[in-house]
């Protein structure tokens, strides 16, 4: 049997778990028919939020703990990681969801106007509460993402399109559908604003009942917008009335995006299982990592450890659910 590897997808959690197998020694062939990272996956359209206790309004506890390793492998990959915390606001007719949201998890300071005017003055305005997160950090995907290939390809792993040689492990996302049948797909439209007059310094999510938003800075005056959150494997092109709704709601948020430029407006299906949770099954000959849901950049890092766990020192992980026969 050949000792390489074949992770199948150069997305976030074929990269990662790539880079895993890599740092410890492993013969790795990385193969993806659509290239590099890019437009094709949806690791190319998220918002790099690396804030697993906000996740825990509505993620299970796995998400939490294990999203808490994702700076500090982010970081040692090379990424560039802004670690100012994350916050949380209401308008003033939503301040329930506010207290809803700060029942539903942890780590979290309450910020009263004064704080916030210290803060983020530009939004202090408009909302005198606010949830700090301040042991969460954020990414800019896209460079992450390239900061992996490149390092990868610096380690002679270059992303082919030829057959795989040897063990396999599947990160194809939707396309494993073909061979995960309980695989559904969320989909997700966002919005990249460039809005110089917008002073916004971290993550900020609005709370809104129909219609909650978050907003990423990626610098320059550049702003990541998302994201809806649909049933559909649709990958095709967002919709306007998603669109419509994204750009109410930020103007809510700061009304000085009302001046902001759309730069791009994208779409995609997030692969997920059942309950929302990340899957490792052994079946058919190959491992199968999958559902990763909107938490991709967040536990990517955690899932790329137990993928090389158990394919060099078949150690068990944790969210592993099938193991049927030899790999």
């Amino acid at each position: 049997m050949s000792d390489v590897i074949s992770v199948l997808g150069a997305g976030v959690a074929g990269l990662t778990i790539a880079t895993e197998l890599v740092r410890r020694g492993a013969k790795v062939q990385l193969i993806d028919p659509n290239g590099g990272p890019g437009a094709h996956n949806c690791s190319w359209w998220a918002g790099g939020m690396l804030a697993p206790f906000c996740e825990g309004e509505t993620a299970e506890e796995p998400v939490v703990r294990l999203g808490q390793k994702a700076v500090t492998w982010w970081e040692k990959a090379g990424a560039d990681v802004t670690r100012r915390g994350s916050l949380v606001v209401a308008l003033g007719r939503d301040r329930g969801e506010l207290d809803r949201f700060a029942r539903r998890t942890t780590g979290y300071q309450r910020l009263s106007r004064d704080w916030l005017t210290q803060i983020e003055p530009s939004l202090a305005d408009r909302h005198d509460h606010a949830l700090f997160f301040d042991t969460e950090a954020h990414i800019a995907p896209r460079q992450a993402l390239s900061v992996l290939e490149n390092s990868l390809s610096q380690a002679g792993v270059t992303i082919e399109k030829s057959a795989p040689r040897g063990r396999i492990i599947d990160c194809r996302g939707l396309s494993a559908r073909d061979q995960l049948p309980d695989l559904r797909g969320v989909r997700g439209e966002m919005a990249l604003l460039h809005a110089p007059d917008v002073q916004i310094s971290r993550p900020v999510r609005l709370l809104h009942p129909r219609h909650p938003i978050y907003i990423v800075p990626r610098g320059d005056g550049i702003y990541m917008l998302g994201a809806t959150q649909i049933e559909s494997h649709d990958r095709g092109p967002a919709r306007l009335r998603s669109v419509v709704e994204l750009l109410n709601a930020v103007y809510a948020l700061d009304p000085a995006f009302a001046e902001a430029r759309v730069l791009e407006i994208g779409a995609d299906a997030r692969p997920a299982f059942p309950d929302n949770l990340p899957r490792i099954r052994k079946r058919d000959g190959r491992i199968f990592i999958n559902g990763l849901f909107r938490h991709g950049f967040l536990l990517a890092p955690a899932l790329a450890q137990m993928a090389a766990d158990l394919a060099l020192d078949n150690k068990k992980p944790e969210v592993m659910d099938e193991d049927h026969g030899e790999w």
